[in-house]
């Protein structure tokens, strides 16, 4: 059975309080719930984890290379400027898809640049809460289509 880990990163804790005009209602569990469901019927397992500290999600993913199948990465902030995370998600060979509430490349002229996209085999962004969604779906897809090879 494939093994997915979806990674929340900063202040996605928050959401349903946190500028809903940009992020929308939808809470943190209410997304959480959604991607529970979503593996069931896809099959596959999660597990989920978010953290505001840049070194924990590092250590996840490294940890990721002896558990999971695939990665669901939302980097929050980080994904404009964290190149550590950038390195560790390219130092595993776990095939990850970021994913945004909002569409980045449609907000302020900082957040419209990833340096996380690069080392991911795809970006989601601008669906809400269904950006998790369509990131478990693609990446169970990809690891599907790569058995197949």
């Amino acid at each position: 059975m494939l093994e997915v880990l979806v990674i929340h990163g900063p202040n996605l804790n928050l959401l349903g309080t946190r500028e809903t005009n940009v992020y929308g209602q939808e809470t943190f569990d209410s997304i959480n719930t959604r991607i529970k469901e979503e593996a069931r019927l896809l099959g596959v397992e999660v597990s989920i984890i978010q953290s505001n500290h840049e070194g924990e999600i590092i250590d996840a993913i490294h940890n990721s290379r002896f558990k999971y199948n695939a990665i669901v990465i939302n980097p929050g902030a980080y994904t404009h400027y964290s190149i550590a995370i950038r390195d560790a998600i390219k130092s595993v060979d776990v095939p990850a898809a970021e994913v945004h509430l909002s569409n980045i490349h449609a907000r302020e002229e900082f957040r419209t640049k990833s340096v996380i996209a690069p080392v991911c085999i795809g970006q989601i962004s601008g669906f809400s809460g269904d950006s998790y969604i369509l990131g478990l779906r693609a990446v169970v897809l990809h690891c599907s289509k790569s058995k197949e090879i």
